[in-house]
């Protein structure tokens, strides 16, 4: 027997939450089916990242990006608010750990202050008032008090609770089959027709839309975020965040500081390649024709080398190791010993989009038009901070 649906979202991770949420805002009689192939909520990115609303400083100008991060994270820290959710505005310094980095920090603030990120450009008193064991190459960081952190998995669970009382079936342990009929789906025996799909499948997006028929040019390239923990009596103290001025020719933001709504203090993560796209330990979620698949990605890469990929992995790559991983983080509280630091169960996979025609890594987020659906395709940090505003986004590309 076929079942109907109105709208059919692939993906109950915080953006398949977030445009349900809209459909329903805009369509308040619609019947709305959100689908996800775990048993629970918040199994992977949505209940993995760090839980730091970002600001918007990073993102180059007239980028998706750059475009809704700040009135997004406002957003969201005020449904934190309204909610009762777990937040804390515990503030953020980025520092230089290199003199050239140093001299960028103008050209960082500028930006912020373009996409609508304020920063304060603070000196060495102010640094060590606020982060008295951060280093800065020149004693100079960017400041912004408001930064704030929030317990990623509570969102998603207050989301899909919201949903489900104004009538929207989130339904868990199902995964879909995009192949056959163009306009229906297959759920275990069951056949779902849907007038229009939405494909927010993170780490498997890709799949979704090449069954489809859409984004055969891009694939997901899976890259796993290791952290490790401050021990509660540790040498050192960080009462914030504290991040690395970031390479911005690259997606990912360097190993940093982050203290989290619990209290306790990560350090991490990493952004090394994975061979799955589930691959968060060891052997799991390996299977030959990823393992093959990515690592020809991985050395497409490697020898194009565009924007210095091969130093980026030269870098990365030996912070799987301990030694390399402190070493990383000394740079900015170089007070931190070895005994500090502990082994945290943290680890998370992004689902970095490439674009194999153009050999890069996309920095922007990629939303594919299909036929009667929608594909979010690369949506990575800062997508959680942005999930209500990126949600207005994805919408409005099919209803206006």
């Amino acid at each position: 027997m076929t079942q109907t649906t109105d709208f059919l979202v692939i993906g109950s991770g915080i953006i398949g939450l977030a445009v349900a949420r809209e459909l329903r805002r805009r369509h308040p009689g619609a019947r709305i089916v959100v689908l996800e192939k775990e048993a629970r909520l918040a199994a992977h990115a949505s209940g993995r990242n760090s839980g730091v609303i970002h600001s918007g400083i990073y993102y180059a100008e007239g980028s998706l990006k750059a475009r809704i991060c700040a009135e997004g994270g406002r957003r969201l820290a005020a449904y934190c608010d309204e909610q009762g959710l777990p937040i804390q505005r515990v503030g953020k310094v980025i520092v230089p750990l290199r003199a050239e980095e140093a001299a960028r920090l103008e050209s960082l603030q500028a930006r912020g202050r373009a996409n609508g990120a304020p920063f304060d450009l603070i000196g060495e008193d102010d640094l060590r008032r606020i982060e008295p064991d951060a280093r800065s190459a020149d004693g100079r960081a960017l400041h912004n008090a408001n930064a704030a952190v929030i317990e990623s998995a509570a969102v998603v669970e207050r989301l899909a609770a919201e949903l489900r009382d104004q009538g929207v079936e989130v339904r868990l342990g199902a995964a879909a089959d995009v192949r056959g009929p163009a306009g229906t789906v297959t759920v275990g025996s069951e056949r779902l027709a849907y007038g229009h799909l939405i494909n927010a499948a993170g780490a498997h997006a890709d799949q979704v839309a090449h069954a489809m028929g859409v984004g055969q040019r891009y694939r997901i390239l899976p890259f796993k975020g290791i952290y490790h923990r401050l021990r509660a009596d540790a040498g050192v103290r960080v009462n914030g965040l504290i991040y690395p001025v970031p390479d911005l020719r690259f997606p990912f933001l360097g190993v940093h500081c982050t203290r989290a709504v619990s209290g306790r203090v990560y350090l991490g993560p990493t952004a090394v390649p994975a061979l799955g796209r589930e691959n968060y330990r060891g052997l799991e979620d390996l299977s030959l024709g990823d393992v093959a698949a990515i690592g020809g990605r991985l050395l497409q890469q490697y020898l194009r080398n565009t924007g210095g990929f091969r130093h980026y992995l030269h870098q990365e790559a030996p912070r799987l190791l301990r030694p390399a991983f402190l070493s990383a983080v000394r740079a900015m509280l170089p007070r931190l010993q070895p005994r500090d630091v502990e082994p945290a169960d943290k680890v998370g996979i992004r689902a970095q989009l490439y674009d194999r025609v153009r050999g890069v890594l996309e920095m922007d987020f990629v939303i594919e038009p299909g036929p009667r659906s929608t594909h979010v395709l690369n949506a990575v940090s800062p997508a959680f901070t942005c999930s209500l505003s990126f949600a207005e986004m994805v919408v409005d590309q099919f209803e206006l």
